[in-house]
């Protein structure tokens, strides 16, 4: 059943360059990579509003005050996300920008494992596991040399 999610992981990966595409042609249509970036997040929050709120219960006062401060934060970061995919796509184009945000990603996320930083699980920094980072520095470096 695991191998499920792990579908599930690689389809919404691939649907990132896809993204970094659309939102970069949008920011040429609007000429400001800002406002692309927030007719994104209208348009993700509209979706997302609409499907939630017709299929799902809303969640209680006492569910919303009992999140975390820094929960609140996970908007702010997701628009810098977008924000920054929409500059290196139109800089770096869709595979240097996929490689350097993925080895970005896979470095916070050795320190987040390895503390249980925001929520997560402890997991022990292992040699294999940063060999494996340090792999994918030295594949996102090729893949922006060539």
């Amino acid at each position: 059943m695991k191998w499920i999610y792990v579908l599930f992981g690689l389809v919404a990966g691939m649907t990132m360059p896809v993204q970094a595409g659309v939102n970069l042609r949008l920011r040429e249509s609007l000429s400001d990579p800002v406002y692309a970036a927030f007719v994104s997040f209208t348009v993700g929050a509209v979706v997302l509003g609409v499907y939630g709120f017709s299929l799902r219960p809303a969640p209680t006062m006492a569910m919303i005050s009992s999140a975390p401060w820094w929960s609140w934060t996970g908007g702010v970061l997701g628009a810098f996300f977008v924000f920054a995919i929409i500059i290196l796509a139109g800089v770096l184009g869709a595979t240097s920008s996929m490689a350097w945000l993925l080895a970005g990603q896979f470095l916070a996320a050795l320190v987040l494992d390895h503390f249980g930083l925001v929520g997560y699980d402890v997991h022990q920094v292992s040699w294999p596991r940063v060999a494996g980072v340090v792999l994918l520095l030295a594949g996102a470096m090729l893949i922006n040399k060539y």
